[in-house]
């Protein structure tokens, strides 16, 4: 029989795993994910406890046309309720909890911004028209900066954006025109976000867990603590793995491939290296030891050159890609009760909330509690994250990546002019997160520094993931792991299933229409 090595096992591999599952008629026993860390989920994480405080390095949202990750949770039993799916539970969840955000912006004064109006000059929607409508292959190496004025990067939509979808001025403008077409139809609401989806809890507890649960189930084997180093290829032309070396335990092993043995690998992580600081104490940032993901792509990618990809591209501007998050863990109800008051929504419901002055640009959201499925009744968790880390607070005279989780949560408040800050301070466990690829896969990039998800020539070799390639769709989300996972099934194993093709609302002239009123909003 057939057997599947899974290299990684976030999202993409476990993904890929169900995919082989269901659509590729793999038995769960035959498949192997081969796991770095000592915990699975990727960079879909979360822990903690009420004592040591909760810990989330970043929370990701969805919207109506993640039609590959819909369509793989909804097989997927929901923990709560095994009769609802994965995808039930979450479309529930939002009818209940929807998003109505009335005070997405905040100004340096404290107060709330209007920002139903994009802000936009007339040369800015003519530069946002063309830069949506210039092909691809025009902004090979350029940078979002280079498509727009300095007038740009100050309207409400930039700050909207960027904040949303965590993107920097310098980042790649590829990745910021798929953005636009592939969240046109988003535009009409999004100064409310009530286009966008969440899950239940935690992406960690609502998706990773319930289908680790699933595959489990099935028979599938996860190996923790396992780095695979190498995977070996046959002479040729051709693309064919024929063996796999890993390290395990401080010893190397070594296995033989069959001829119809499947690897899929997962190239690049975007949290690799990530360091978590506590109320007292500050994240590190060291890069000093290299991620066995970013390690095996460079391994892979020297055997094939030109053909599996540039990781160079993407791991070696550390400035350019990191950011930093934090979350905050209370029993003290004072802060979700001023921030319900200050926003005008209940907690669950307000969506994100952006200091647009802010030297950091800090940016926080109040989560639906509670946001961990073991957290008990009398606990409070929200989150928030900045994408200037390395930029003086306005308050707290330090960069935010030499704060404390105290001094983090201090800035914050002193922006939000609450004076029961140091009550509420004095009633916080921070853990701040300092991630230096965390945007990684949004730096200036060329065609083919991403590998192919099923490489030109390749028998049985896939990569999955952040850092491989999907034309048209969009990295930075969960649907972006799941597609590749699918393509990499459905290719190697030349299925007809395949995924459905990605939505494009820029070809109906509905969305277009109310896009374009949304630019011209004043």
């Amino acid at each position: 029989m057939a057997k599947a090595y899974l290299v990684g096992s976030g999202i993409a591999a476990l993904s890929a795993a169900a995919f082989l599952i269901r659509d590729g008629g793999f038995a769960g026993s035959d498949i192997l994910l081969l796991e770095e860390q000592d915990r699975e989920g990727g960079s879909l994480d979360a822990a903690g406890s009420p004592e040591t405080g909760y810990t989330m390095r970043g929370g990701r949202m969805f919207e109506i046309h993640f039609d590959c990750t819909y369509d793989l949770l909804s097989s997927i039993p929901s923990l709560d309720d095994p009769s609802k799916s994965v995808t039930q539970d979450t479309f529930a969840f939002h009818d209940d909890f929807a998003w109505d955000d009335h005070a997405r912006l905040v100004d340096a004064a404290g107060k709330v911004v209007a920002s139903h109006s994009m802000g936009f000059s007339e040369r800015d929607r003519l530069e946002l028209v063309k830069c949506v409508a210039t092909p691809e292959s025009h902004l090979d190496g350029k940078r979002i900066t280079d498509c727009f004025g300095p007038e740009f990067f100050t309207t409400n939509f930039w700050w909207m954006w960027c904040t949303t979808f965590a993107f920097e001025p310098w980042h790649s403008a590829i990745e910021f025109r798929r953005y636009l077409n592939r969240f046109v139809h988003l535009f009409k609401t999004f100064d409310s976000m009530s286009g966008i989806y969440r899950t239940r809890f935690n992406q960690f507890d609502s998706i990773v867990r319930p289908l680790l649960k699933w595959l489990t189930d099935q028979g599938v084997t996860l190996q923790l603590g396992t780095r695979v180093t190498d995977v070996r290829l046959a002479e040729g032309d051709a693309l064919t793995a024929t063996g796999l070396t890993w390290t395990r335990g401080g010893k190397s092993e070594d296995i033989a491939l069959g001829t119809d043995d499947l690897v899929m690998v997962t190239n690049g992580s975007m949290t690799a290296n990530s360091k978590l600081g506590s109320t007292d104490s500050v994240p590190a940032l060291d890069t000093s030891g290299s991620s066995g993901s970013w390690k095996l792509w460079e391994t892979l990618a020297a055997k094939r050159p030109g053909r599996l990809g540039t990781p160079s591209t993407f791991n070696t501007s550390v400035t350019d890609s990191t950011w930093e998050s934090f979350t905050v863990t209370t029993k003290d109800p004072t802060f979700f009760k001023l921030m319900e008051e200050f926003s005008g929504s209940e907690a669950g419901k307000g969506g994100l909330i952006t200091f647009k002055d802010s030297s950091w640009l800090l940016t926080i959201v109040l989560n639906h509690q509670p946001h961990f499925r073991e957290q008990p009744d009398d606990t409070f968790v929200w989150w928030g994250y900045a994408l200037f880390p390395d930029r003086e607070g306005d308050f707290v005279k330090k960069a935010m990546a030499q704060c404390t989780g105290a001094e983090i949560l201090d800035e914050v408040l002193q922006h939000l002019r609450f004076e029961q800050g140091p009550q509420i301070l004095a009633n916080s466990i921070v853990i701040p997160a300092l991630m230096p690829y965390i945007t990684s896969q949004f730096l200036v990039r060329s065609r083919g520094d991403r590998s192919e998800v099923v490489p030109e020539k390749s028998t049985n070799l896939a990569f999955i993931g952040q850092y491989a390639e999907v034309p048209d769709d969009v990295v930075f989300t969960v649907e972006y792991s799941v597609r590749t996972a699918w393509t990499a099934v459905a290719g190697l194993l030349n299925l007809d299933k395949q995924p459905p093709p990605v939505y494009k609302g820029q070809h109906n002239p509905r969305v277009l229409v109310e896009a374009l009123e949304t630019l011209h909003r004043r």
